[in-house]
């Protein structure tokens, strides 16, 4: 299945050869090693901006294509700086495949109101956080991982390093910049319903599909935007005396008199 995968953005595999205790896959040789290598190792290399963006629009397009232009769909699993491939030209390609699924099983799952439950495998740090908990797989874990991909290859820092790195140029005072982080921050949106499918992400890098446009239109998400009528009822909330809410949330069976509207409404739900 890994060898009928082409596209220019993943790593291609060649064979395999299987004799005796000697297991080998032999894939298309990567001059420049991966982007974990050139962002932060030792040799690290001199990754101008125009370079980043098409790196990380590259990333995006090989995703797109595992995602919904393959005739295998196929979920990643361990989308992560490691297992993005520079070649000589310093062209991204998606290399290491031994955690996929297919992805058809999910898709057919989902609308059955069910979902898939799998051992968790992966690298911490990378995973969504309904993969990471529950083990649920969708294509939209990949884009939680691209997401903080993207967000590496911004900032010049290591997600998985726990003290910050200060020796980094930040780069969000450019206009793609703040593009390609708005973008992330998208696709690691804590839902997997509100995070966009790897085309329209490649749409977005490109500037094709404005990202508010995006994630603002109710067709694409449907239901699960009725957080905002749950804000709105805080809203409501907020203009009534406290004795008046608290009358109300006892009526709906949400609290106790001696809960206070702040309690049950964080201000932080502005945030979502």
């Amino acid at each position: 299945m890994i060898s009928s995968l082409q596209h220019p953005n993943l790593v291609r595999l060649y064979g395999r050869c299987v004799e005796r205790n000697q297991l080998l896959m032999v894939y298309e040789y990567i001059e420049n090693n991966s982007l974990t290598r050139a962002l932060f190792g030792e040799c690290q290399l001199n990754l101008e901006w125009p370079t980043r963006l098409r790196t990380c629009i590259g990333i995006a397009r090989g995703l797109a294509f595992l995602h919904e232009e393959s005739i295998l769909k196929i979920v990643h699993r361990d989308i992560k700086a490691t297992n993005v491939l520079l070649d000589g030209d310093l062209n991204p390609k998606i290399s290491d495949f031994g955690l996929a699924k297919l992805s058809e099983a999910a898709k057919l799952s989902e609308d059955e109101n069910t979902h898939i439950s799998t051992r968790i495998a992966g690298t911490i740090g990378y995973m969504a956080p309904e993969y990471a908990l529950w083990g649920h797989v969708t294509d939209k874990a990949d884009v939680y991982s691209f997401g903080v991909v993207a967000l590496e290859i911004v900032a010049g820092k290591d997600n998985m390093k726990y003290r910050p790195n200060g020796n980094y140029v930040c780069l969000l005072d450019w206009e793609e910049a703040m593009r390609m982080t708005k973008v992330a921050l998208v696709c690691t949106n804590p839902s997997p319903a509100l995070r966009p499918t790897m085309s329209a992400v490649v749409s977005m890098l490109e500037g094709k599909l404005g990202i508010e446009e995006l994630v603002n239109d109710p067709r694409i998400y449907g239901d699960d935007f009725r957080f905002v009528a749950l804000r709105d009822k805080y809203d409501e909330l907020q203009l009534q005396s406290s004795t008046e809410a608290e009358a109300l949330m006892d009526h709906m069976g949400i609290g106790s008199s001696s809960t206070s509207a702040q309690d049950l409404c964080p201000r932080n739900l502005y945030s979502l």
